[in-house]
């Protein structure tokens, strides 16, 4: 009888532990076999490019600053009160969104098509077209709503403004603390939008190959979701029921007890 008992108490823990198995090491670790990978030159002319709906800051510059004013959009004062007999304001620099058709309205040029180009692009064409009234015009643009959102299986969830013009998916992850143990990381979803048109990518960190992905530098906007892996979703069914199964498996067992006992 003794070892009714003990199978009694003992079979509900094996049935927890069958559902949380442990994780193996090819579902965990990041870059393997990245040792056998033959090394290939640095992407660092990569470049994303202007999409609908960006914000742009862009600042002409020039030796006499009265000239290159008409460039510019105006600067708007933006009111900040301390308290009652402290009012001060806040120089803003407007931005130039990018419409439905991909073109900005500049001041004295009028209509520009700069979606689908890059950043370089856009400051050369300006630099192009401005050099016609000013010498030696300096352009600075930069995309001032740049943000890639983090979703999933990670520390800290959320979406994660880039102060530079590109962000890759390792560096992404870490701004949301990395990813969870309970993450798939040879599954990742990568969604992008590119002039209205979404596609859905799926990456493996797990695999050294994806540095060399398309996907390894991010775009604006982009949404990274991590997979629950097998675990997590087990739990989250067993976890609000894991009384219920111990209990049921205990009532069986007993009645299992009972029947051997009554038959011996």
């Amino acid at each position: 009888m003794k070892y009714y008992y003990v199978l009694q108490r003992a079979i509900p823990f094996l049935i927890i532990g069958l559902l949380f198995s442990c994780a193996q090491r090819k579902d965990v670790v990041y870059y393997q076999d990245i040792d056998a990978m033959t090394p290939q030159s640095n992407s660092s002319s990569y470049e994303i490019k202007i999409q609908q709906d960006d914000l742009l800051s862009i600042i002409v510059s020039a030796e006499d600053p009265e000239i290159a004013a008409p460039f510019n959009l105006s600067s708007v004062i933006t009111q900040q009160s301390n308290n009652l007999n402290n009012v001060g304001g806040q120089m803003t620099m407007q931005l130039y969104l990018v419409d439905t058709q991909g073109n900005i309205e500049f001041p004295f040029l009028g209509k520009l098509k700069v979606s689908g180009l890059t950043r370089t692009e856009v400051m050369q064409m300006l630099h192009e077209k401005i050099s016609t009234y000013i010498k030696n015009p300096i352009i600075n643009l930069r995309i001032a709503n740049f943000k890639v959102s983090i979703q999933g299986e990670v520390i800290n969830p959320g979406s994660f403004p880039v102060n530079s013009e590109r962000i890759t998916l390792i560096e992404a992850l870490a701004l949301a603390g990395d990813l969870t143990i309970y993450g798939k990381r040879n599954n990742i979803l990568i969604i992008r939008e590119t002039n209205g048109v979404k596609s859905f990518n799926r990456v493996d960190i797990t695999n050294a190959a994806f540095l060399n992905s398309p996907f390894y530098y991010l775009a604006q906007n982009d949404v990274v979701y991590v997979e629950p892996n097998k675990s997590r979703i087990n739990a989250a069914a067993v976890g609000p029921n894991t009384g219920v199964i111990i209990s049921i498996s205990s009532l069986l067992i007993t009645l299992i007890t009972l029947i051997v006992s009554s038959s011996n």
